[in-house]
């Protein structure tokens, strides 16, 4: 059986990242001229994702190298799962590589503020299920 604080060591690791996500997706939304949506989007997925596989890692569940949030999620207990329609699911899972390559199409401030939010949702969802000491930050 893993040592429970090597466990928690990683499920805080995979927290301490997808804080910087969200992080860096709601700087980047700040109000500018050129509001760089595309990065926005990329970082709000990272961070659903990387919560996800927190709380994966936590319940002993191997997953496969995938930014795909429906496949992540349909693998944890349904009453872990966070809170996401299946279309909601695949619009975060569409901004993994989509958005980071060209002949994307533009995405609008309000998509982006929608990819943050729904981001904000898993975050919260998850955080519920997770042990406190891996929630806060470690200090240097």
């Amino acid at each position: 059986m893993p040592d429970p604080s090597a466990i928690n060591t990683v499920v805080h690791e995979w927290v301490t990242k997808a804080e910087s996500d969200l992080r860096a997706a709601a700087y980047l939304l700040e109000p500018r001229e050129d509001r760089p949506t595309d990065a926005v989007c990329f970082h709000a997925q990272q961070c659903a994702e990387k919560y996800i596989k927190a709380l994966l890692v936590l319940r002993a569940i191997d997953f496969p190298k995938t930014h795909d949030i429906g496949k992540l999620t349909a693998l944890l207990p349904a009453a872990l799962r966070p809170h996401l329609t299946p279309e909601e699911q695949r619009r975060l899972a569409g901004y993994a590589a989509a958005a980071r390559y060209p002949g994307s199409s533009e995405i609008a401030s309000a998509e982006a503020r929608r990819a943050v939010a729904l981001a904000r949702r898993v975050r919260r969802n998850i955080r519920r299920a997770l042990p406190r000491d891996t929630l806060r930050r470690k200090k240097r």
